[in-house]
């Protein structure tokens, strides 16, 4: 499908800000917290992961990719993905008799409303992007790559949202996620602390050497 653009005027910076637009319209669709709006945002998110597989394919074949241009594909995703689960939290808040989920620390049951669990999904996955910049930056982009099976990334798992939106499943998604994301941020963290610690020796060889 975008073969027929490699010869054209649109570069993968225009397939990226397709991307970004129909990724926070997918987001604002979930705030009402409706089940027809739910639905639209889902179909909507699949939209935008389908376009995110396209600017980088052009970047290969047209030989039409910068820096830039991947630094701003990596920001566009993160904010896709901090503005859907926000937004999901919002919508689900919105929703007329949902309770706020219990959480059981020290003996306590603790609830916590669906806004602060998106918030703290959103506020993980920024982690996780950001850090995952960092390891770039350190290691190369085979150093940030996410794991994969069968082809499928870990954020594939998004193109299964609208099966949740169908069932209404949006509040137990939004609780693995307030607890999923942070736990895989944790992670990435001990996977940047590993990587800046062997780093370390070999900026101070090369800065020893030169002097």
């Amino acid at each position: 499908m975008v073969a027929p653009l490699k010869e054209s005027w649109i570069t993968p910076n225009y397939l990226t800000s397709a991307r970004l637009a129909v990724g926070l319209l997918a987001a604002a669709a979930f705030i009402p917290g409706t089940y027809g709006w739910s639905n639209l945002g889902a179909i909507l998110l699949v939209l935008s992961n389908f376009l995110d597989h396209t600017d980088g394919e052009l970047a290969r074949m047209s030989g039409k990719g910068s820096r830039i241009g991947h630094l701003y594909d990596l920001a566009s995703d993160a904010v896709v993905t901090i503005a859907l689960f926000v937004a999901i939290g919002l919508g689900v808040a919105a929703q007329p008799g949902v309770a706020p989920a219990g959480i059981a620390l020290a003996g306590h049951v603790v609830s916590i409303s669906p806004t602060l669990l998106g918030l703290a999904a959103g506020g993980a996955i920024a982690t996780i992007f950001y850090l995952r910049m960092r390891i770039e930056e350190l290691g190369g982009k085979a150093a940030s790559r996410q794991a994969s099976a069968a082809g499928f990334e870990s954020e594939d798992v998004l193109y299964l949202l609208p099966l949740v939106t169908l069932c209404d499943g949006l509040m137990p998604l939004l609780l693995a996620a307030s607890i999923g994301a942070p736990l895989f941020a944790i992670g990435v963290v001990i996977h940047y602390r590993r990587l800046l610690r062997r780093s370390q020796p070999l900026a101070e060889q090369s800065t020893s050497g030169a002097a």
